[in-house]
């Protein structure tokens, strides 16, 4: 017989953080600080606003600015790029970044310039936030291009990997 077509599961904010998780711990078992992204793509048809396709994971990254010797090596940084080379586009409308934290502002800058719908993230950054803690680049009425920032998706477990990686930091010294 013909087998079963596999029941399609929507994912939702927190589904979609902790694959951001997993490449948090992958930048934490290289040594990095412990920030991972993920890039879902749901094109939306502009006319009647509803969704063309299925969300998809487009791009994932963690942390590699020590492995790489980048300043721009951030995790959301890294998966934007890798989901503009995916949709052949520097536009990334229609496009969702989830990142483990807050992003800064270079990496909210990026999420500007790329046109992004929404930005989900998990800890609060209080030295260098900038979608809500210090700046608000994604509500700046000054800027050409407004998205939404969804702020603490599992918000107590990605501070948590952090606060972990740098106590065992800490203690190795």
């Amino acid at each position: 017989g013909v087998p079963p077509s596999p029941i399609m599961i929507p994912m939702n904010d927190e589904d979609y953080m902790r694959l951001a998780l997993e490449e948090a711990r992958r930048a934490a078992d290289l040594g990095e600080v412990p920030i991972g992204a993920v890039v879902v793509y749901e094109p939306i048809d502009p006319a009647t606003r509803r969704p063309m396709a299925d969300p998809c994971v487009i791009a994932q990254a963690c942390n590699l600015r020590e492995t790489t010797r980048d300043p721009a090596g951030h995790a959301e940084f890294l998966a934007m790029k890798q989901a503009a080379v995916e949709l052949e586009a520097w536009r990334l409308t229609g496009c969702t970044v989830y990142v483990t934290l807050e992003p800064c502002i270079m990496c909210a800058g990026l999420m500007h310039q790329a046109r992004i719908d929404r930005c989900v993230y998990g800890a609060p950054d209080p030295k260098a936030g900038a979608l809500g803690t210090l700046y608000r680049i994604n509500e700046d009425e000054r800027l050409n291009h407004s998205f939404e920032a969804v702020p603490g998706v599992l918000g107590d477990e990605c501070s948590g990997l952090l606060r972990d990686f740098f106590a065992s930091r800490r203690k190795k010294k």
